[in-house]
């Protein structure tokens, strides 16, 4: 059966079509934000930015935290009911934060969706169970795909909406996370079979687990470095963008919900389009530094523009950066054997969620600081977006590092050859391939 799910496209569509609604969801309640946060504290654009990054950080330290609980329940119950308590959760999460008295609310909201926020890493193991190794980069773009489509619909909308009031966007969110959950209730099947669950260990549901179980493969320990520098500059963008254009250019929620949708649109191209063609001819290496490159030049781009036209350009620019991530994620993919790529995904979540703790708190206060804060050198609201950069650049230098002493463009995939792990995988999300067991004349591959 398991084997049947690998090539259905059933299967990937119903994966697709709920990590979309998902971001849709999330999408809506971007543009308007900043004016419920103002609303509800009665501040300006400065302190509503200072309330938002905490808003973040409540959210993915949450997120930090439980993601190795619940990629533990997904071992012992499997990967639907974890999603679908996810989706559950988010409905709640919106709802709470659309009929907010005060600002406190949206906190205790961001509090639960961060303690259910395991639909991405979720989805991506999903995806993981149903494809082999050498399509993952490809069908790791798809996933990136269906973010970027969500990003493209739900700010459109949720800009839209708001001119309608603040709270609007968040009542349309909860009843898209709600027909998400029904839709995975009725047509989404189960990828883990239960001969390959496992029994629930609080010993090995911890954030730091996943990132120790790898420590036998140097280069992937490297990568994972790289990655989380990337991932913890592109922050800026989302924390920021909405309090820098509204400083700067007086933008509206339909303006900000517009510029956002014109980033899903490019971003989803690229990855959708641009990933898998672009690895299979010049390998991950060369994508990976090209899409950090990108990011670098929009970052900087946006930084000190005067003029809101030339937003429009640097964020075409910046949505090239979406190459990176799944081209990086491909590389990492193939440096495990089958059998632990649960460990890995759970590592890639676990870094991703220190990014999101990190990158919108610094965001925001520095946001705060170069704006309206008491001591600083001089008014500069793009001062983020120049730290991201620099950011950028030392995530680029480190991969590329990488990439000559590991010489990942010919190093050989060790995924096509899994081997049973020396320890019990600590990490959140254990996806075994029970299609292909090794056979007993086959070597083992060690370690790299």
């Amino acid at each position: 059966m398991a084997a049947d799910r690998k090539d259905s496209p059933l299967t990937l569509i119903c994966i697709l079509v709920t990590i979309l609604l998902d971001m849709v969801g999330y999408g809506i309640i971007v543009p308007v934000l900043p004016e419920l946060i103002k609303d509800l504290t009665g501040g300006g654009v400065a302190e509503a930015a200072v309330f938002g990054g905490w808003l973040v950080f409540v959210y993915a330290s949450m997120q930090f935290v439980f993601s190795p609980v619940l990629g533990n329940l997904s071992d012992r119950f499997g990967r639907r009911p974890v999603l679908l308590g996810s989706l559950l959760g988010l409905t709640f999460d919106y709802s709470m934060m659309g009929f907010a008295p005060s600002v406190w609310y949206l906190f205790i909201g961001r509090f639960v969706s961060g303690v259910a926020g395991a639909a991405a890493a979720t989805a991506t193991a999903y995806m993981a169970d149903i494809t082999e190794p050498k399509k993952r980069t490809q069908r790791f773009g798809l996933i990136g795909a269906a973010f970027g489509l969500g990003f493209i619909i739900g700010p459109v909308i949720g800009g839209e909406l708001g001119e309608f009031g603040p709270r609007v966007p968040f009542y349309a969110a909860a009843v898209l996370a709600f027909a998400n959950f029904l839709f995975g209730v009725f047509v989404l099947p189960e990828s883990l079979d239960k001969a390959h669950r496992r029994p629930f260990s609080i010993r090995r549901a911890n954030p730091f687990g996943a990132l120790l179980s790898l420590r036998k493969y140097p280069v992937v320990l490297w990568l994972m470095l790289a990655l989380l520098l990337f991932t913890t500059a592109p922050q800026a963008f989302p924390s920021v963008y909405n309090y820098f254009t509204i400083e700067v250019f007086k933008f509206t929620s339909s303006q900000l919900g517009r510029t956002l949708g014109l980033f899903g649109i490019v971003f989803a191209l690229f990855q959708a389009f641009g990933v898998g063609p672009l690895v299979k001819r010049f390998t991950e290496t060369p994508v990976v530094v090209v899409g950090m490159l990108a990011a670098v030049v929009a970052f900087t781009g946006i930084a000190f523009i005067k003029h809101e036209q030339w937003v429009y350009l640097y964020i075409v620019i910046g949505a090239v950066s979406g190459l990176a991530a799944p081209a990086i994620n491909g590389v990492l993919s193939r440096q495990v054997p089958d059998n632990a790529q649960g460990e890995l995904q759970g590592a890639v979540n676990a870094a991703n969620s220190l990014a999101t703790i990190i990158g919108p708190l610094a965001a925001t206060q520095i946001f705060t600081y170069f704006t309206y804060g008491e001591g600083s050198p001089g008014y500069f609201p793009g001062a983020p977006f120049i730290g991201a950069a620099a950011l950028t650049v030392c995530a680029a230098v480190l991969f590329t590092g990488i990439a000559l002493r590991f010489d990942l463009g010919h190093k050989p995939s060790v995924a096509v050859h899994p081997k049973v792990p020396e320890m019990s995988p600590p990490g959140q999300m254990n996806i075994p391939n029970p299609t292909r067991q090794r056979d007993e004349s086959e070597p083992v591959e060690p370690p790299v």
